[in-house]
Order: C-alpha cells, then sequence, then structure tokens
C-alpha cells in the first residue's frame, strides 16, 4: 500500500467517524424535549458534518455511517442518560494520534482536533440533565445495598443453609432498608435545602437504585438450590454491579476507574467475609438450623 492509498484509507476512517458522530447526534437532538440541550446537540452535530465535508474534500468519497453502531449510541443514550452516551462516545471517537498523523496532509488538522478535544467537550459540559443532579443519591442506595445486604446474605448463608429461605430474608431485609434509606436520604436533602435537588426525587432515585441492587444480589438464592453456589454467584454479581456502575461514573465524571472500584469491591467482599465467618460461628456454636 503506498503512502497515498494509506493516508486515503486513514481520512476515510476519520470522515466515517465523523459521519457517525453527525447522525449520533442529529437523532438525539431530534427525540430531546429541552429546548436548550436540543440546540446543544445540533451545533455538535454541526460541526460533526462540517469535519466530514472537509475529508471528503481529501478522500473523494461519500462515507457512510455504519447504522447498527448509529442505532446502539442512541440506545445507550437513551437508556443511561444523555451526557453517559455524549461522553462515551467522544471517548470513542478520541483518537486524537490518528488525526495527527494526517496532519501534515491536512492543514486543517489542527482546528478539527480544537474542536474535538475542547468545543464540543465544553458543550456536552452544559447539557442539564436530571439524572446527573441526583447522581448521589444512586451512589448511596448502590452503595449500600452491595455492602449490605451482600454481608447480610453471606451471614444468612451459613446460619441458615436452605437457598429460598435465605432469599426470602434477603429480600424482605432489602426492601425494609430500602424504605429506610429512601427516608433517610429525604430527610437529609431537605435539611441541606439545595435549589436543584427535590428532596422527594432524591428520596424516590435512592429507594429504586437500592431495590434494583437488592434483586440482583438475591436472584442466584432464587434460581441455585446450593446455598454456597448461590453465595458465589452473588458476590460476583456484586463485583460486577460495582464494575459496570464504576465505569458509568468513570465516562460521566471523567475520574479514575481502578481506585474507586477496587474500594467498593473490597469494601463489599470484605463485609460479605465478616458476615460469612459470622454466620459459620452462629450456626456452629448456638446450633441454629433452619
Amino acid at each position: 500500500m503506498t503512502l497515498q492509498q494509506e493516508m486515503k484509507k486513514g481520512l476515510l476512517a476519520l470522515q466515517k467517524g465523523e459521519v457517525a458522530g453527525y447522525e449520533v447526534y442529529n437523532k438525539l437532538a431530534e427525540i430531546e424535549k429541552n429546548p436548550e440541550n436540543r440546540r446543544i446537540l445540533k451545533a455538535i452535530a454541526s460541526e460533526e458534518w462540517a469535519h466530514s465535508r472537509l475529508f471528503q474534500t481529501y478522500t473523494q468519497e461519500e462515507a457512510k455511517a455504519n447504522p447498527l453502531y448509529v442505532w446502539f449510541m442512541v440506545l445507550v443514550s437513551r437508556i443511561f442518560g444523555l451526557t453517559f452516551g455524549l461522553k462515551l462516545l467522544e471517548k470513542v471517537e478520541a483518537r486524537t494520534d490518528e488525526y495527527w498523523r494526517w496532519a501534515d496532509a491536512v492543514p486543517e488538522m489542527e482546528d478539527i482536533v480544537r474542536d474535538e478535544e475542547a468545543h464540543e467537550r465544553k458543550l456536552i459540559e452544559m447539557i442539564d440533565e436530571e439524572k446527573l443532579s441526583y447522581m448521589s443519591s444512586v451512589v448511596l442506595g448502590l452503595n449500600d445495598a452491595l455492602v449490605e445486604l451482600t454481608g447480610a446474605l453471606a451471614g444468612f448463608t451459613l446460619s441458615i443453609q436452605n437457598s429460598r429461605t435465605i432469599a426470602l430474608m434477603g429480600l424482605i431485609t432489602g426492601i425494609s432498608a430500602s424504605f429506610s434509606m429512601a427516608a433517610s436520604e429525604y430527610l437529609s436533602t431537605k435539611s441541606e435545602n439545595q435549589k436543584d435537588v427535590d428532596p422527594k426525587r432524591a428520596a424516590f432515585y435512592t429507594g429504586i437504585a437500592y431495590v434494583f441492587t437488592v434483586f440482583l444480589l438475591v436472584l442466584p438464592f432464587f434460581l441455585l438450590s446450593q446455598y454456597i453456589v448461590a453465595l458465589l454467584v452473588t458476590v460476583l454479581m456484586a463485583i460486577l454491579i460495582i464494575a459496570l456502575f464504576n465505569y458509568y461514573i468513570t465516562v460521566v465524571k471523567e475520574v479514575p476507574f481502578r481506585g474507586r472500584f477496587m474500594e467498593m469491591a473490597g469494601i463489599s467482599v470484605g463485609v460479605a467475609l465478616i458476615s460469612f465467618l459470622i454466620g459459620f460461628l452462629v450456626q456452629r456454636y448456638f446450633g441454629l438450623d433452619i
């Protein structure tokens, strides 16, 4: 492959990425209800389209986006929030080394990179999204459910030794705790008197996050008769939830993944081990057998 052919192939790949970005931003703008957010999305889409047209002057080819990729990115943005979807898209597109590789051949490349790294990032930061205002409430619900219920289920496992009974006790414990956590979050948020946070919504997000985590952690005990195996699956489920949630935070807040993940996973597994030991001692010395 000659240098000319290699350059054309590289620029065509960048052109396709810009077209894909344009289509994603445009589709999100069409379904966005917030007028200001819609304006921002259209502004970014316009920049992506301008970049793709510029690359086309060099490639002399019409590039088309992968429809499956566009559909997936729009779906992710709808499910996990606009900010997460947009930052994930920018993360996927952030191949500045590929842009700079052809900077000598494309004099306008510096302006394109500046748009990609600065302007579009600033526009994304301007997105007003309710979910981010209540992120701390979701964190509270998830953290407490992961630590408390994983520990409770580990403690129940050896002291009770019956998967169905453990599942029912875990479910009752978890749902009761979710109401308690939601009420605490409501009172805490109300006392802080934050203008952009509604105490009722904060309580709702905390409770929903807690209940959702409870169902996932209890599910293995409903499905598996071997209580030890069910506990192992629950612990793995907890680690997976922690990994996914921390990846979400990493993308949205742009913070390191490893440290947050290791800390949360270490606390949850540590509490589970201590609770498991307590359950073993209760079963051995008190002879509790249900």
